[in-house]
């Protein structure tokens, strides 16, 4: 019942903001090193809900594509990471405001140059978080595994990753035809669906996902099979950091769905992982 996910593995740099930012001046910052990237975290995060992981991602030849290499290994994370020696380990900066909203600034290094790879052996669910769809470089391997998981029957779940290069790519909803889930948040729904209202929007993408999940941040999640539609508040918690919340959701969602729970539970599986990740520094 292995869960295959592919996509980018960073290197974060977590700039936790004493307040707002002072333009040509100096604003005080905790700043701390850790490891990101939408499908390195939601592997970890999956780890962490019980579910067996084969990650499939890129990093560069050098330090913090070792460090990262190892902290996954560390955390039971499966699967073997292509190492490019030409790129560097992609990083990513994020600005952490005093409430535990982010800001991402990201440099996508070796990500851009992951490489086609088979489908797993066992594989029984493949995961792809969109910056690998979204990035040309990436895209072919990504297009390769979805080929092949629909070659071989296996279930697909999709998380368009971010509403800005999103709506720089038109065919995006092409290349994720007949996904068994689509997992945008509402920004991404609203760029996908081309309508800012949420239940409308996520009703229209079941079109090209068996069921859609959009995630609301504080307000929870919505699910839809295009004719019923069900919504799970967040879990309460004192916000520390936002950054991750979206992949812990996407695990504890996937992971309680592959075990047979019902739309219901599975929701609230992910609200309860997706609280855990916010009350912590960190993507992970």
């Amino acid at each position: 019942m292995t869960i295959v996910v592919a996509g980018d593995v960073m290197a974060d740099v977590v700039v936790a903001l004493s307040g707002p930012v002072a333009y040509g001046s100096d604003t005080p910052a905790r700043i701390a090193h850790r490891g990101g990237g939408a499908a390195a975290n939601l592997a970890v995060w999956l780890t962490r809900a019980g579910a067996p992981v084969h990650l499939v991602g890129r990093v560069g030849d050098d330090p913090a594509g070792r460090a990262v290499a190892e902290e996954l290994r560390a955390a039971g994370v499966g699967g073997t990471l292509q190492v490019d020696g030409g790129l560097a380990t992609g990083t990513c900066v994020v600005l952490v405001e005093p409430g535990g909203e982010r800001s991402m600034l990201p440099d996508a290094g070796a990500n851009a140059a992951l490489a086609p790879t088979p489908l797993p052996p066992g594989a029984a669910h493949l995961h792809v978080a969109g910056y690998a769809l979204l990035r040309p470089g990436s895209r072919p391997a990504a297009l390769a595994l979805l080929a092949a998981a629909r070659a071989a029957g296996v279930p697909v779940s999709v998380d368009p990753s971010s509403a800005a290069p999103l709506a720089r790519a038109p065919g995006f909803l092409e290349w994720v035809a007949g996904a068994a889930l689509l997992l945008p948040n509402r920004a991404e729904a609203a760029v996908l669906a081309g309508t800012a209202d949420v239940e409308a929007a996520a009703r229209a993408l079941t079109a090209h996902g068996g069921e859609v999940v959009v995630k609301l941040g504080a307000e929870g999640a919505l699910w839809t099979d295009g004719a019923t539609l069900l919504h799970v508040p967040a879990t309460p918690v004192a916000a520390a950091d936002s950054t991750g919340a979206g992949d812990a959701f996407a695990a504890g969602l996937l992971a309680a769905l592959l075990r047979g729970a019902a739309p219901a539970e599975a929701l609230a599986a992910g609200c309860a992982l997706a609280g855990r990740a916010v009350a912590r520094a960190g993507a992970r």
